[in-house]
């Protein structure tokens, strides 16, 4: 399906502050996007429910269950696209709200156009590889089996969970198996703004993406550090 990416998606606001929310949410929908609006983690949970939302934009700080310990419970069961609000120079927040399994996030105050363009870029999976090499349709990491064509990973009969950034870092590796990627080709290939805060954060989503598919994710097999390059998926 071609169009814009805003091709109706359902976003849900959670934010605890009313005008924020407000804010937010008429500007999404003047961009074509649907938009629900949770003022808590509670509220937040009794509406996903009932419903299915293409992404999550959710503040760190909210009174009750924060941010990003209910990002965090919600990876255990789904895997919908999450950008965290943070507060301006919380780095500790961002790095453990990547931790908890967000796609990216956007420190306070933000333009409404910044975060249009994150979501944008999150809901925009990467195009399929050139088919300039012909790669294997499944790749083989040990015990686990990467189907390229479905973007799907495979442990057994189990299907293993990937979080919306994960499966675009897999499709970048996997269109390429043994060439090394530069953590800026990186950061640029999954429509990031640049910066060094942003190839951190691709550190973390590697990290992450380790502890799924490495036996020792501390002596990484599959996905491998380049030195000096970057890094790079080496299948069996």
């Amino acid at each position: 399906m071609g169009g814009g990416a805003a091709e109706a998606a359902h976003l849900l606001i959670v934010d605890d502050d009313e005008r924020i929310r407000g804010l937010l949410q008429k500007f999404l929908m003047r961009h074509g996007y649907l938009v629900t609006a949770a003022r808590d983690a509670g509220h937040a949970r009794r509406l996903l429910g009932g419903l299915d939302f293409d992404l999550m934009v959710l503040d760190v700080m909210m009174p009750g269950e924060d941010g990003i310990s209910f990002c965090r419970s919600l990876r255990a069961s789904r895997a919908m696209p999450v950008l965290l609000l943070t507060a301006r120079g919380e780095t500790a927040d961002r790095i453990a709200g990547l931790e908890a399994g967000a796609d990216d996030y956007l420190a306070k105050p933000f333009e409404p156009k910044e975060l249009l363009l994150r979501i944008n870029a999150i809901l925009r999976r990467t195009p399929p590889p050139e088919p300039a090499v012909a790669t294997p349709k499944v790749l083989t990491l040990g015990p686990i089996r990467y189907d390229t064509e479905r973007g799907e990973m495979w442990q057994g009969d189990d299907l293993v969970r990937l979080t919306a950034t994960e499966s675009q870092l897999m499709r970048i590796f996997a269109g390429r198996p043994g060439a090394a990627f530069s953590r800026a080709t990186l950061v640029e290939e999954l429509g990031r703004g640049g910066g060094q805060a942003q190839e951190r954060a691709v550190d973390v989503q590697i990290t992450r993406l380790r502890r799924k598919i490495e036996v020792d994710p501390r002596q990484p097999r599959y996905l491998q550090t380049v030195r000096g390059e970057g890094y790079m998926l080496a299948p069996d």
